[in-house]
């Protein structure tokens, strides 16, 4: 944990050096000067679109668990995924530093084994990932036929082509030979955990059978999911929906600020923006920021200055951050003293 600590503070020490620049460039009085002129009304209505995502994915959580047989509540459900968003926020890396957390956070609240807990949010982000390709490329698309594009779109067209590609390429592949993953997996952990866990006191090694069952059950749940069709439907139309109300949030962000934009806009700038939250800062926090001022800032329909840019980008990221980092942060109390 002491070590956890410590990337997280690194992390976070990331996190102030890229706001600082992107602040250095638009200015703190001009920024500030849009923040307290904004609508709040409007602000308010940011607010409400972001529980609306944060419902959405919810149910797509529960969903997922009901699959592999762990009933749950809409709200518990809705809970437990303003839980997992608070690990991602707070951890380097994001989802993948969020990830283990959240399967003990599912686990401890449901009764469900780690391991199936692991299977479920890998699925259930791994499904949320899905439709925001889908809508990056229709946005994609749609600017196509609209402008030439500038050497950031460019760039922003060519991640998500190449993560179109990449996503589907190594989900076929991965599928068509898990099983040759999964000896590799076990292979891998046997090697790497056992010299650990032996100088770890009052701590046993794994044997390689009891790693092959751990990996069996995780890669059975997963295979269970996405072989219930339903489900998997049902999933993705949640996932969906959640980037939907997130892309609301951003498009009422603006009008907030009195820059109200074309829906295209946030169409293909809120996948855009989600994607650099692979970057080490917690929660893509920084990371993310950056690149939707970056790309909106230079869309075709964006008449908005930097500063006002940046302002609808603060208010959007701000309610999509905080939000889920107070509610989750009680969620995660609650559960480590029995609460949920």
């Amino acid at each position: 944990m002491d070590g956890q600590r410590q990337r997280a503070a690194v992390g976070f020490l990331g996190v102030l050096a890229v706001l600082g620049i992107l602040l250095h460039f638009v200015g703190v009085e001009e920024l500030t000067r849009e923040l307290s002129d904004a609508d709040g009304t409007m602000v308010a209505l940011v607010v409400l679109a972001i529980f609306g995502w944060l419902a959405a994915w919810g149910f797509g959580l529960k969903t997922v668990l009901n699959t592999l047989g762990n009933e749950v509540s809409f709200v518990r459900s809705v809970l437990i995924m303003n839980g997992a968003m608070f690990s991602n926020n707070v951890t380097p890396f994001g989802q993948a530093g969020g990830e283990p957390v959240t399967a003990l956070l599912i686990s401890k609240t449901t009764d469900a084994e780690y391991e199936r807990g692991l299977a479920a949010i890998a699925t259930l982000d791994s499904l949320n990932f899905v439709p925001s390709i889908v809508i990056a490329m229709i946005g994609l698309g749609y600017y196509a036929t609209q402008t030439t594009f500038s050497r950031r779109l460019q760039v922003a067209a060519v991640v998500v082509v190449a993560l179109t590609a990449g996503v589907t390429a190594g989900g076929y592949l991965g599928w068509q030979h898990r099983g040759r993953i999964e000896r590799g997996i076990v292979k891998l952990l046997a090697s790497v955990l056992n010299p650990v866990l032996g100088v770890l006191p009052r701590v046993s090694r794994f044997d390689r059978a009891a790693i092959r069952s751990r990996v069996d059950h995780f890669l059975g749940s997963i295979e269970r999911i996405a072989t219930d069709r339903e489900g998997v439907t049902v999933a993705l139309g949640a996932a969906a929906a959640g980037w939907a109300f997130q892309m609301v949030a951003l498009w009422l962000s603006f009008q907030a600020v009195g820059a109200p934009v074309p829906f295209a806009i946030v169409l293909f700038a809120v996948p855009v923006g989600a994607m650099a939250g692979v970057t080490p800062l917690p929660g893509g926090a920084g990371g993310i920021e950056a690149v939707l001022v970056g790309l909106i800032s230079t869309l075709p329909g964006a008449v908005a200055g930097l500063e006002t840019v940046t302002a609808a980008v603060v208010i959007f990221r701000g309610a999509v951050y905080v939000i889920p980092v107070v509610i989750g942060g009680l969620v995660m109390n609650a559960a480590s003293i029995d609460y949920l």
